[in-house]
C-alpha cells in the first residue's frame, strides 16, 4: 500500500505532464495506444465520477444550504460565461460544424472534477468549490443538452432525450453509487480514497489517449486552430468568472473559487457526449480532449499564481 501511496502523490504531482506526455504518444504514435478504444470512453468517465462520488459527503453540500447566494451566482456563472464563449468562438473563428459542436459540448458541461484541488492551492473557498461542482454536476443532465441545442442545434441535429439519459447513465448513477458507499462503508472508502488520484489521472489519460489517437491524422492537419480555441476558452473562462465575483463584490477567496470553477470543464463528459451522439462527426471529440489536456495545465499554473498573490 505504501508503494501505491508513493505512485499516487508522484502522479497527482505530475498529473499535467503525465497526460501531455500521453497526448503526445497518441498523436506521434497513434498505433501504441491504439488498443484503448473510443468505444470505452464512457465507462472511464463513469470510474472518474464513481471516484468522484466517493470523495464526497453530506457535509460537502451544507454551503448550498447555508450560501445559497454564493452557490447560485456560480452556478449561473457556469452555465452562461462558457457556452456563450464557446459559441462566440465557434463564430469568430468560422469553425466547421464538428469542430463547432465539440468546443460547444465543453462550454455547457458542468464544472470539473479536479476544479476543487486547484481551488485549494490556489487558497480559494474550497467548500463554494465542492457546492459548485455539486450543484453544477446534478444540473447537468438538464442544462448541457437544453443548452447544446440551444448553441448547436442549428448546424447539427441534437437529441436532448438521449443526451439527458447519457448523462444520467455516465455521471449521476456513478456518483451516487460512490456517495451511498461512502456513506455505509466508511472504512472501505478511507482505505481507497487514498489511492483515488492515481485511479482517476489513468482513467483521464485513457480517455485522452483513446480519442487522440482515433484522431491523430486530422489533428495533424487542423490541431493549433483546436488548440487556440481551446486555451482561448479556458482562460476567458477563469478571467470572466474572477470578473463576475469582483463586480460583484465577493471577497477574494470567493473570487478565486468562481474563477477556477467557470475556467475549467467536466471536458471527459464533452468528450463521452461527442463520441456517443456526435459519431457522425469523429473531429468533436478533440476539443474535449484538447481540453482535458490543457485545463490541468492552466490550472495548476493559475493555482500557483492565485496562492502567490495570497502569500503577499
Amino acid at each position: 500500500m505504501n508503494v501505491l501511496k508513493k505512485i499516487t502523490n508522484f502522479v497527482s504531482r505530475y498529473m499535467a505532464a503525465i497526460v501531455i506526455l500521453m497526448a503526445m504518444i497518441a498523436l506521434f504514435a497513434p498505433s501504441s495506444v491504439s488498443f484503448i478504444k473510443t468505444s470505452y470512453v464512457n465507462t472511464l468517465l463513469g470510474i472518474v465520477m464513481f471516484g468522484m462520488g466517493l470523495t464526497l459527503k453530506p457535509d460537502d453540500f451544507k454551503v448550498v444550504f447555508s450560501r445559497p447566494k454564493d452557490v447560485i451566482i456560480g452556478c449561473i456563472a457556469q452555465f452562461t460565461i462558457m457556452p456563450l464563449l464557446a459559441f462566440g468562438l465557434t463564430k469568430l473563428f468560422h469553425l466547421s460544424p464538428e469542430l463547432a459542436v465539440g468546443v460547444i459540448l465543453v462550454g455547457t458541461c458542468p464544472g470539473g472534477t479536479s476544479s476543487n484541488v486547484m481551488t485549494y492551492l490556489s487558497k480559494g473557498d474550497v467548500a463554494l468549490s465542492v457546492g459548485m461542482t455539486s450543484v453544477s454536476t446534478i444540473l447537468a443532465p438538464f442544462l448541457t443538452p437544453l443548452l447544446t441545442k440551444l448553441y448547436a442545434g442549428q448546424t447539427v441535429d441534437v437529441n436532448v432525450v438521449s443526451m439527458f439519459v447519457s448523462i444520467i447513465k455516465v455521471v449521476i448513477v456513478p456518483i451516487l453509487l460512490g456517495f451511498v458507499i461512502n456513506h455505509f462503508f466508511k472504512k472501505f472508502t478511507e482505505t481507497v480514497v487514498e489511492i483515488l488520484p492515481l485511479i482517476s489521472t489513468t482513467a483521464i489519460v485513457a480517455i485522452v489517449a483513446a480519442v487522440v489517437s482515433a484522431n491523430s491524422a486530422k489533428i495533424m492537419t487542423s490541431g493549433l486552430l483546436i488548440i487556440g480555441v481551446v486555451i482561448l476558452h479556458n482562460v476567458l473562462g477563469y478571467t470572466v468568472g474572477y470578473g463576475v465575483g469582483k463586480v460583484l463584490k465577493l471577497d477574494e477567496s470567493k473570487c478565486r473559487a468562481i474563477s477556477i470553477e467557470v475556467g475549467m470543464q467536466n471536458s471527459g463528459l464533452a468528450t463521452s457526449l461527442a463520441t456517443v451522439h456526435f459519431a457522425q462527426y469523429p473531429l468533436a471529440t478533440i476539443p474535449g480532449a484538447v481540453f482535458s489536456v490543457w485545463h490541468n495545465v492552466s490550472g495548476a499554473i493559475l493555482a500557483n499564481f492565485f496562492a502567490r498573490t495570497a502569500e503577499r
